[in-house]
């Protein structure tokens, strides 16, 4: 299978918008397949990762989103349904949801109900080990212009999330440890 293609095959007609989001998404993936190896995943799981995280935004060919130069008519929040869909009619159903629930640290049927998004009302949280790992990585890069290579900080990571809630801060939390990405910090032993 080949990332690069299937984005050029979806993206036919608009290669300012292909090169955004497959620039972006070599970042994510790098980082991805880094978090990856660092927690041990075998060889077939690095190249699943990879190839999700290439894929994760091929949704933003159908969005309207004119600083991505896409025209599309759905808003942007679709573009993680839109992949799945995408994704599922190239008969890649595991990489299509990714695709869906790679939204900041996933979107809960409350989060889409509360929030009145237009999104099919299901759970769209990343469940396995891959899609937590793709959705964390995303978490650190953007595609606005200016700012492709611009790894964020885990604080900024922090702040961007804090506007969706603290829970959503505490799941980041969460994968942090779980991927051993933040240092643990001894406390010192109380002097006697």
């Amino acid at each position: 299978m080949n990332p690069r293609a299937l984005l050029e095959k979806h993206f036919h007609d608009n290669p300012e918008g292909l090169e955004i989001v497959y620039h972006h998404s070599r970042n994510v993936a790098d980082k991805a397949l880094a978090i990856a190896a660092r927690a041990g995943r075998n060889e077939q799981e690095l190249r699943f990762i990879e190839e999700a995280a290439l894929l994760h935004d091929i949704g933003v060919a159908r969005i309207y989103a004119p600083k991505l130069n896409c025209f599309g008519k759905a808003p942007y929040i679709c573009h993680g349904v839109i992949g799945r869909q995408i994704l599922d009619a190239e008969g890649l159903p595991h990489h299509a949801l990714v695709c869906e629930r790679h939204i900041g640290v996933g979107l809960s049927a409350r989060d889409i109900a509360e929030q009145k998004l237009r999104l099919p009302p299901r759970e769209m949280s990343p469940v396995t080990d891959c899609e937590r790992i793709v959705a964390l990585a995303d978490l650190f890069y953007s595609k606005k212009g200016g700012q492709l290579d611009l790894e964020k900080s885990t604080d900024q990571v922090r702040v961007d999330l804090l506007r969706f809630g603290q829970e959503k801060v505490r799941i980041f939390e969460n994968w942090l440890k779980e991927f051993s990405l933040e240092p643990v910090h001894d406390v010192p032993a109380p002097s006697n």
